[in-house]
């Protein structure tokens, strides 16, 4: 027969006084007379002796609560996490971890452009004509160093650079990186979001440059071997965007759907704040640039009248537009929508390019449910004829794009 042994100290405290016994916890209480306590408590009934019995008290479940409220799961530890589960290699991993890292600096940058004396022009136009701002050039620089020295991309195509850019052999690695290092840069003096965009592509064997004394730029057939080797949007293995606003948000995607993240200034870290993002099949919001109106074909105007006609609800569409392709869509894959930018009289095939916008944000549309089309075709199987080539983008919520292109057939 097992008998209980009971601590000194409480033999001293039972036996002063009962009083002493009434100010004990249940759960001492349940110690020194298990019999009698632990049927009170557990509503067992149990015969003479000794029985082990656990108790779980209140505040012990309400301190677990806080505990788990916080846990965080950062980007580095999910990149370690779709690693393991085999959706990315160790090789993409740093890739992206390298990414994430620039998206860090610009996001300063960007916060101190007044105070750092980084707003305004460069005096430099780009290979599509536009003055480049101070931001831009230094953003290039910046994402553009930063995957160097991860030592695992091969070739970089930036919208700020006439050709790609071939990484020195030393640190030259497999994966092909394209990338918009400051999407809406005409923001910036205004304080107004912008963000970068990028996606990545894996290496065609049959299709390697021969760089010979030039490491750094490549020739027109070199070029040509670049895009062979991108492909379409479809062959994307990764792409993502880092929007600077309020807040600083990574949203990227490696193929199973769509993880948002938000930079935690505490702890310069990006951390999961949404997980598998989808889109709503409709909205009732749309992004164009309406003062181009005059210049649309017939069918668009068609389309964009039928938003603005209250209908049977007496509720017409909402018109929303910033001007920065990276805020419009994040608004778009949250709230969903239409964001639009056709061609027009001016711009016979739009102003944004296939190779590191349309095709990276077509990516992440469809893989949280939506569509992203040039009007007539999925976006994602238009292979790109030269890297800054440019299409027109319709892209958001399934449904509205699927009525925008009935319009436009």
């Amino acid at each position: 027969m097992a008998s209980a042994v009971v601590p000194t100290s409480f033999q001293l405290l039972v036996s002063g006084s009962s009083r002493s016994f009434s100010r004990l916890s249940l759960f001492h209480q349940a110690l020194l007379f298990p019999v009698k306590r632990s049927a009170q408590l557990h509503g067992v009934q149990s015969s003479a002796g000794v029985h082990c019995t656990t108790v779980r008290t209140a505040a012990s479940e309400t301190e677990t609560k806080k505990k788990s409220s916080f846990e965080l799961q950062t980007l580095t530890t999910w990149l370690l996490k779709q690693e393991q589960a085999g959706s990315i290699d160790a090789e993409l991993t740093i890739v992206l971890s390298s990414i994430s890292m620039a998206c860090k600096q610009i996001a300063s940058l960007v916060q101190r452009a007044g105070i750092s004396n980084l707003t305004g022009v460069q005096g430099a136009v780009n290979v599509q004509g536009e003055d480049q701002k101070k931001l831009d050039v230094v953003s290039n620089e910046v994402f553009s160093n930063c995957l160097r020295s991860s030592g695992r991309t091969g070739i970089i195509a930036s919208e700020e650079e006439d050709v790609p850019v071939a990484v020195e052999e030393s640190y030259s690695g497999n994966y092909i990186v394209v990338f918009d290092p400051l999407d809406g840069s005409s923001n910036i003096d205004a304080a107004v979001s912008t963000g970068s965009i990028f996606g990545i592509y894996s290496p065609n064997d049959e299709c390697l440059a021969d760089l010979g004394d030039d490491a750094n730029l490549l020739d027109q057939v070199e070029q040509k071997c670049v895009v062979s080797v991108c492909q379409p949007g479809s062959n994307l293995l990764a792409a993502g965007y880092c929007m600077y606003s309020s807040s600083v948000i990574f949203v990227l995607t490696v193929g199973n759907g769509v993880y948002v993240f938000t930079l935690d200034p505490m702890y310069g870290e990006f951390v999961l704040t949404q997980e598998q993002v989808k889109i709503p099949k409709a909205g009732k919001i749309y992004a164009f640039n309406e003062g181009n109106y005059r210049l649309w074909d017939d069918k668009l105007k068609a389309y964009i009248d039928s938003l603005k006609d209250p209908g049977t609800n007496g509720k017409p569409y909402s018109a929303r537009y910033i001007g920065s392709l990276v805020g419009d869509f994040h608004r778009t894959l949250l709230y969903g929508g239409i964001y639009g930018y056709p061609r027009d009289k001016k711009s016979k095939n739009g102003k944004l390019r296939l190779l590191y916008e349309c095709a990276p944000m077509s990516f992440i549309v469809e893989q949280a449910g939506g569509k992203g089309s040039d009007g007539h075709q999925r976006i994602l199987n238009i292979k790109p004829q030269e890297i800054h080539q440019r299409v027109p983008l319709f892209i958001g919520s399934e449904e509205e794009v699927e009525k925008l292109e009935k319009f436009l057939a």
